[in-house]
């Protein structure tokens, strides 16, 4: 079985930093993406950024420039550095690990941690 536990929720003005941090343990496959998504209130949930086991990144259009995703594959941790924040990356925060190749992984989730960003 697989558990991703998250932390670093909190709460910070616009404009300022916040750093998530996400561990994963259990039956870890060497080739994975790791994640971040994030779900606003009545919104969908949405891909913030994933960097795969080989170190390639993918992120958001709104959160290019500002946010840095990272990973420590010997600890099976993902980082998340959040800068320049604005009121609208206010949401709950979740840990993704696709784990296993593309086409052939399962999908396992973090219980979710809050950012709210005040203007």
């Amino acid at each position: 079985q697989v558990q991703l536990v998250e932390s670093g929720r909190g709460l910070v003005q616009a404009g300022g930093s916040l750093s998530l941090s996400c561990s994963a343990s259990g039956n870890i496959f060497s080739i994975n993406r790791m994640g971040w998504y994030r779900q606003a209130p009545g919104k969908q949930r949405e891909l913030v950024a994933e960097i795969t086991s080989g170190g390639s990144t993918n992120y958001a259009d709104s959160v290019k420039g500002r946010f840095t995703i990272s990973r420590d594959n010997a600890k099976n941790t993902v980082y998340l550095q959040m800068s320049s924040l604005k009121p609208e990356d206010t949401a709950v925060y979740y840990c993704n690990l696709k784990n296993g190749p593309i086409r052939e992984y399962d999908d396992y989730w973090g219980q979710g941690t809050q950012v709210t960003v005040s203007s």
